[in-house]
């Protein structure tokens, strides 16, 4: 149930992600969302954010052990870049569709998707740190490519094409060599612009 919700969420945003949607999506018997998710619908969509968040977090975790950091971004934009275009342009970031919601009923549900957000950013953030950038910068970076991959995810969605998402991966492997270029062993890795 909590894949499907997922899943829902990342197609058709959190208003339309219902509790009849779940259980058809993922086959599961009525008694079993009251039995899983005392909490009901809010429970169920907060357990969704923590699952995509850790599912993404771990691709995060998995691009950041590369050698090279502007490779690890380039690799995180292809990641998105994929899944959109495999989906027909229909899949965003379930994340993103928790946050772009009013949740006046369920606020924590504003606070599990920031707490995801601050999880991905501070992995990138590390990943910079340990190449040689100022942890403040590297903060600032982190955040950055978020924004950076959410919104041309949102834009491509719209456009139904990937040129926002190539265009902000451009920008930010021009930006992140730059960044990186005065690092302590930059000179011999020839990456410099």
């Amino acid at each position: 149930m909590i894949l499907s919700a997922a899943d829902l969420l990342r197609e058709y945003g959190a208003s339309a992600t219902s509790i009849d949607r779940v259980l058809t999506h993922s086959g599961a018997p009525r008694g079993s969302v009251y039995h899983h998710f005392p909490g009901g619908r809010t429970q169920l969509v907060d357990e969704a954010v923590a699952l995509a968040g850790d599912f993404i977090a771990g691709l995060i975790d998995t691009a950041i052990q590369a050698d090279d950091p502007v490779e690890a971004v380039d690799a995180f934009f292809g990641l998105w870049r994929d899944r959109l275009v495999e989906s027909g342009f229909r899949a965003g970031c379930p994340i993103v569709a928790v946050t772009v919601e009013t949740n006046d009923d369920a606020p924590q549900l504003a606070r599990s998707a920031a707490a995801v957000f601050a999880r991905w950013q501070e992995a990138l953030a590390a990943l910079f740190v340990r190449n040689g950038l100022a942890e403040e910068r590297g903060r600032r970076l982190g955040a950055f490519i978020i924004a950076a991959v959410e919104g041309a995810v949102i834009m491509c969605r719209a456009e139904q094409s990937t040129a926002p998402i190539e265009a902000a991966a451009a920008e930010i492997h021009d930006l992140l060599l730059y960044a990186l270029r005065d690092r302590p062993g930059a000179a011999e890795s020839g990456r410099r612009p």
